[in-house]
Parts: structure tokens; C-alpha cells; sequence
């Protein structure tokens, strides 16, 4: 081990999880390397809510109290939960890395040293302190042998389930960098003890580097607050939905990750998405030579199509990945936020303005599609799509008190207004357009479970389509519409 540690400029934090630690979190605090505590900007300590005094611990720890935050939990957040809020702060705090430190001391925070190094040099994405690269040492440290038979048995299954090679799953001593930390949805994962497995998977589908690194075992008089049966059936059952994430067989929104390149959001599009449904109507329509304006293109899924059919495209987006892998489609291309509209330097007017997925997104919409107009020749076409709020999912999930948000799709995070059919055709007419065709495309079904886009199940998509076209409010989840100015023009 070194004697000397050097951050190289990395904004480091130690993120210590204590729950009941009243009698060993000084004695924790107090083995942090002199050479750490110099080096990292922050050490913070979480009291999951305990029934002792460790908050008071924390807090009348004599030295180092400049770098020292604490914080107590009003209620009890559990294993994972605590680790949400913990990683949370680390993104927020801005810090470039963090490790995770149990405040009973199980886990040596002599080697912190060793658990940062990786990521300060930017060899790793996460670090895992294993107890069982030397597996006889775990042993030693006092392992108790059924934990140590258990740790074996549940590794070698969750790294069969998941393509991982890990020599252990279950060391609660981990580091992470925070760019990686930003890349995976956090919030998906179980507030549970097995959200350090979660985690993991996220790992392998983020395609993260991992690095693993001996530490010591050791077992004293902390109290382990885990029921080992039910950690390890929740264990053996994430990893067998990560295995059918992994087949295609269905789409779980925790290791749904955003790709690396946006185009490959155009991959395996279902024939009846609100994408391959405005593709065909517009093609029906005829666009060769035609001037298409897109905005908010993200993954240039539509205009991609339309390229290659002929058209003439421009294109806005706020988004500079979207700008700089999609650009090539368009003939011009504005790194803009549609919000400021006026101020981009549109080079004539257009048959056709775009708006796929984006209405939603805008901070005033009623101005927005006032103000389109004058962009739009006469006789031109707007094409708009928005989530339709009203899907059953939804329903379901308000009539069970849910309304979680996610990255994308209907519930998206940056979701600033929510529609249902009538809602949105209200906010067309208010702005001075006319709804000349409708349309709506179903529960992205194929999405959810990958298997169905086979062959085999074609059928099922017909089925699918006739199912919301017959109760559209209900089972819509894009609702599509074809536009007109009637003060121009009385044909589409």
C-alpha cells in the first residue's frame, strides 16, 4: 500500500452508511488514513434513522470537522434507498468520485487508498472491494462458514445469469466515479439489500469498467441487519430478469439505458410506433423534393426516412450529441432551443414542420404553435405527436397511487405538460390550426417485451393495432395529428 495518496485534482467524497453505529462510527472515522482525509473534499455520514445516539457520534468526532456533513433520516430508507440518496449527493456536490463506507468498520477504511486509486487515475467506472479473490482469507477474517458457502453459491449464479465474472457480489465496500453514477437510473433500483446487485448489471449494460481489488475479512461485534434467505432469493430473481432483459425476452427500465449513439434509438422500430406511423403518411403523401423542418429531432429516427425518400430537410435541436451524429441528414442544422423559435435563422419557408415528441417539452406551447405559422408555406402540412397521458398504464398506475417519472417515454422527467386526445386537439384549435387527420399508435408492446418483434408473433401487432383503434383514449400511447392553417388554406 502506499504511504502517500494523491487525488491528482479529482474531487473525492466518502460516503459513510451508518445505521445503530453509536459505539464503532468513531473508531471508523478515526481509521480513515491521515493521506485521505487531506486528499477528499468531503466525508458524509447518513443515519438511516437509528434507534442510538450515531448521529450525536458523528457529530462530536473531534477532528477533521471541516469536511465532515452529516445527515439523519427522519424515516428509515433501507439499504439502497440510503445509497440513492448518498449517490445522489455526490452528483450533486459535483465531486468527481465517491466510495461507499459501512460506519460499523466490517470494511477496513485502511484501504480506502487502494478503492479510489482506480478511479483517480481513470482506470475504473466502479471499484468492488472483495472479500473473495483470496477466498481462504475471508476464512480467517471470521466469515462464519454458511455466509462464505452462501457468498460462493449466489456469486457463481448471478455471474452465470449475467456475463459478469465477479469474484463477489455482496461487498457492501464500493467506489464509484459519478459519470458513471449519471449514466444509470439510480432510482429504478430496490431500496433493498440487493441493490448492490442491481447496480452491477446496470454496470454490465452500461459496458462500465470494473475493477476488483483485495480487502481483509473481518467480523466483530457489528450487527448484521440482513435476513440472508430473503437477500438471497431477491438476489437469484434480479439476476434472472437481467438475464431475460438480456435475451430480448422483455425490457426492464432499470438496465434500459440510453445508448451510447442515438441512432440506435432507430433500430427495431415497430410497425405501428407513432415513428413508422408519421413516416407512412407522409411518404403516402409524397416528400421528394419537399422542404421538411424537424425540430427536436433527438434520434433522427423520421428523418431519416424521409432523407432517403427525397426530402429536403432542416433541422433543430438542443441536444449537441443529436447535432453531431445526425447532422449529416439535414441540409441545415441549428444546435437551437425551440423555446426562442424567432431567433433561428430559418432559410425560407417549409412544406412540412415536424414537431415528433416535442409539444410536451415546451415551456409555453400555446405561443409555440402560434408562432409556427408564419414558417409554414401555404397549404403546408404541421405534423405534431405527443405521450398520451390518459393510457392505461397510467391509469393504473394513479388508481395505485403511483406516478413515477422516468427517462423517457409518456412519464418522462422533463415533461413540462401532459395531454390526452381532447386536451391536445383544444390546444391546436386554440392556436389557429385546423386537425385535418388523427392517428395513434399503440403500447410500444415490441419495446417492453423484444421477443415479439419475431415473425411468429406479427400477428399480435395487428391485433395490438386494432385494439387501439377501436379504444383509442384508453390504449393509445402516441397520439398523431396532421395539421393545416385554415386562414390559408381549406385543402391539406
Amino acid at each position: 500500500m502506499s504511504s502517500e495518496f494523491d487525488a491528482k485534482g479529482k474531487r473525492l467524497g466518502i460516503f459513510v452508511l451508518a445505521y445503530n453505529a453509536e459505539a464503532l462510527l468513531a473508531e471508523t472515522l478515526g481509521r480513515i488514513p491521515a493521506d485521505i482525509w487531506a486528499a477528499v473534499e468531503v466525508v458524509y455520514v447518513i443515519d438511516d434513522c437509528s434507534q442510538d445516539e450515531t448521529t450525536h457520534a458523528a457529530l462530536s468526532f473531534s477532528e477533521h470537522k471541516d469536511k465532515i456533513v452529516v445527515f439523519r433520516n427522519r424515516l428509515n430508507l433501507r439499504y439502497g434507498g440510503n445509497q440513492k440518496f448518498g449517490y445522489q449527493y455526490a452528483i450533486d456536490r459535483g465531486l468527481d468520485a465517491v466510495v461507499m463506507l459501512h460506519g460499523d468498520g466490517q470494511y477496513a477504511p485502511e484501504m480506502l487508498p487502494e478503492v479510489l486509486r482506480p478511479l483517480v487515475e481513470d482506470d475504473a467506472d466502479m471499484v468492488n472491494a472483495s472479500r473473495m479473490i483470496v477466498k481462504r482469507d475471508a476464512l480467517r477474517g471470521g466469515m462464519p462458514l454458511y455466509k462464505f458457502v452462501a457468498n460462493i453459491g449466489l456469486t457463481r449464479i448471478e455471474n452465470a445469469l449475467s456475463g459478469l465474472r465477479m469474484s463477489e457480489f455482496h461487498s457492501g465496500y464500493r467506489g464509484y466515479s459519478t459519470r458513471f453514477l449519471r449514466r444509470i437510473p439510480l432510482a429504478e433500483n430496490s431500496d433493498e439489500w440487493h441493490f448492490d446487485s442491481q447496480i452491477l448489471f446496470q454496470a454490465k449494460t452500461a459496458g462500465a469498467k470494473i475493477v476488483e481489488i483485495p480487502i481483509p475479512t473481518h467480523y466483530g461485534d457489528e450487527v448484521c441487519h440482513v435476513n440472508g434467505i430473503s437477500y438471497g432469493l431477491h438476489c437469484i430473481a434480479s439476476a434472472m430478469a437481467f438475464a431475460l432483459h438480456r435475451a430480448g425476452i422483455v425490457c426492464l427500465k432499470r438496465y434500459d439505458l440510453r445508448p451510447a449513439r442515438l441512432a440506435e434509438n432507430r433500430r427495431g422500430s415497430e410497425r405501428f410506433s407513432d415513428h413508422a406511423i408519421i413516416v407512412r403518411r407522409l411518404l403516402a403523401r409524397g416528400v421528394r423534393g419537399r422542404r421538411v423542418l424537424d425540430v427536436g429531432f433527438g434520434c433522427a429516427a423520421i428523418a431519416e426516412k424521409l432523407h432517403e425518400a427525397g426530402a429536403s430537410l432542416d433541422g433543430i435541436d438542443i441536444n449537441p450529441t443529436a447535432i453531431a451524429e445526425n447532422g449529416d441528414l439535414y441540409d441545415n442544422v441549428w444546435l437551437a432551443d425551440a423555446n426562442r423559435i424567432d431567433d433561428v435563422p430559418f432559410k425560407g419557408k417549409y412544406d412540412v414542420i415536424l414537431l415528433s415528441d416535442i409539444v410536451q417539452y415546451m415551456v409555453d406551447p400555446v405561443d409555440f404553435l402560434s408562432r409556427l405559422k408564419k414558417h409554414l408555406v401555404k397549404g403546408g402540412v404541421l405534423v405534431a405527436s405527443v405521450p398520451n397521458v390518459a393510457n392505461i398504464r397510467v391509469r393504473l398506475a394513479l388508481l395505485t397511487g403511483r406516478f413515477r417519472q422516468h427517462h423517457r417515454g409518456i412519464l418522462s422527467d422533463k415533461t413540462l405538460h401532459f395531454y390526452e386526445s381532447e386536451t391536445f386537439r383544444r390546444l391546436l384549435r386554440s392556436t389557429g390550426w385546423r386537425v385535418d387527420v388523427s392517428d395513434v399508435s399503440g403500447v410500444p408492446i415490441v419495446r417492453t417485451v423484444p421477443l415479439l418483434a419475431r415473425r411468429a408473433f406479427r400477428p399480435l401487432a395487428y391485433l395490438g393495432r386494432a385494439i387501439t383503434l377501436c379504444w383509442p383514449n384508453l390504449f393509445a400511447s402516441y397520439l398523431i395529428v396532421f395539421c393545416t392553417n385554415p386562414n390559408e388554406s381549406d385543402l391539406l
